[in-house]
């Protein structure tokens, strides 16, 4: 049986994504950092299936916890997908070092942490699959959204850069790239803000957390395809 590790495993994308694993045979290591209710939720829905770790891609210890459990608990670490993520809504000029930081370390800092410590385990084992989550944004920068949009690029290169370092070692490095997606992140939008939005999206709609898992799923077992960024966001960067 195949394990997958998953950083923001509790909710939105991340969640959809670790029950697409389950269902397909998986298991799921599924990190979370405050909603521990519905990491057990999960747990309980898919018994022996998916294991919740309370998870700090902030802290390198317990970035370390997280990659040791998997190794205890499944023997090797066969995929690794980086879902942890926070989103800031300000002026440029108005955000300060405080916001910014905050933003670069969970969303660009979390990945590298965990991407580097499942890298040594993959590096060991021959090989694995590492998926990570950029954003739209990352790719096209975002009004409003420098800090999450910079910490979103960062990720991409990132990706880049171990999918050349680590092909060698049998490890491929992909990147999804979510446009609008209905989750929580997107809940603090207004409705106009929404519908202004849906008006940018050529299929007319947000997409769903499932349509983004199926993306994270596709790229861990597509196995000639490295250092790719697939954006999944109904046309919105066409």
């Amino acid at each position: 049986m195949k394990s997958v590790l998953i950083t923001g495993g509790s909710h939105g994308i991340g969640a959809e994504a670790a029950e697409l694993f389950a269902e397909n045979g998986w298991s799921v290591l599924a990190g979370y950092r405050e909603a521990e209710a519905e990491a057990s939720a999960l747990a309980e829905k898919y018994p022996g299936g998916i294991i919740p770790f309370r998870l700090d891609v902030t802290d390198e210890s317990s970035v370390s916890r997280f990659i040791s459990k998997g190794i205890y608990e499944y023997g090797r670490i066969d995929a690794l997908v980086t879902s942890a993520g926070v989103a800031l809504d300000k002026l440029f000029t108005e955000t300060g070092e405080e916001d910014w930081n905050r933003v670069m370390d969970v969303n660009a800092g979390g990945t590298y942490r965990v991407c580097r410590a499942a890298a040594r385990e993959m590096i060991s084992a021959g090989g694995g699959s590492i998926v990570t989550v950029s954003s739209v944004w990352g790719v096209s920068g975002a009004s409003f959204e420098a800090a999450y949009s910079a910490s979103k690029a960062a990720v991409i290169g990132l990706t880049k850069a171990l999918a050349k370092e680590l092909a060698p070692s049998g490890i491929r490095v992909n990147c999804v790239a979510p446009g609008v997606i209905d989750t929580r992140m997107n809940s603090r939008l207004s409705d106009e803000e929404k519908k202004e939005l849906c008006s940018r999206i050529p299929l007319g709609r947000y997409g769903t957390p499932r349509e983004a898992a199926e993306a994270i799923y596709f790229l861990t077992g597509a196995q000639y395809m490295t250092g790719q960024v697939l954006n999944v966001d109904g046309g919105f960067l066409i």
